[in-house]
């Protein structure tokens, strides 16, 4: 299995052999279970529905215990599906750890990025600002807009100012430097997009595992 859900616990640093500090994430991350195997003769296409985290039965919603007890599996707070070429190899209730990744490969590492609220133009685009003297008025303004009379109207797509952050975000090639398979922990080499506590979806890279 090459992908896997977990929670980001934070950052800190190890020391490589050589004696070079290495800034990591750590990612408590599985064990996974499988929920649900899905098929081409039934759902036109092959994945396992994978879980993570455990939930109070009570906090499920009744549509969400149905589908636990039709497939009689543990219910699980999260679900996440991953596309596989051969489903039969996989049975119900079948665990996925830390263990299944090695050290040293690349990862894509998906989160939802850190909400910053409503933010100005200069701090969510990067615009410049405008003189500060001589009495000038366009300080952290984001300037003209429309086009004068014609077309009279805002194009779409214009940088202004608005909601920043709380967007899915995915880096790319990170390495992993270490796997505590005891403790279900991953620790990536950089940072990784959300808060402490975020919900984390960790996968082998897409484009080859670079070295």
């Amino acid at each position: 299995m090459n992908t896997l859900l977990g929670k980001k616990v934070g950052m800190t640093q190890i020391f490589s052999e050589e004696g070079t500090a290495i800034p990591v994430t750590v990612v408590e991350a599985g064990p996974m279970v499988v929920t649900q195997i899905k098929t081409v003769e039934n759902d036109g296409y092959n994945a396992l529905q994978l879980g993570f985290g455990e939930v109070k039965e009570h906090r499920l919603t009744k549509p969400m215990k149905g589908h636990f007890a039709k497939w009689q599996t543990p219910a699980r707070k999260y679900l996440a599906e991953v596309r596989v070429e051969d489903p039969s190899a996989y049975q119900l209730g079948q665990e996925f750890t830390v263990a299944e990744f090695e050290e040293g490969v690349k990862l894509d590492v998906t989160g939802v990025s850190k909400g910053k609220g409503t933010q100005g133009n200069i701090k969510r685009h990067g615009h410049h600002r405008g003189p500060m003297t001589h009495g000038s008025k366009h300080k952290r303004l984001a300037g003209g807009l429309a086009a004068g009379t014609y077309p009279s109207r805002v194009f779409k797509g214009n940088k202004g100012p608005g909601r920043t952050g709380r967007e899915t975000v995915t880096v790319q090639n990170v390495e992993l430097v270490k796997v505590l398979a005891d403790k279900n922990i991953l620790l990536i080499k950089g940072a990784v997009p959300g808060p402490k506590g975020g919900l984390l979806r960790v996968s082998y890279a897409v484009k080859g595992q670079v070295k």
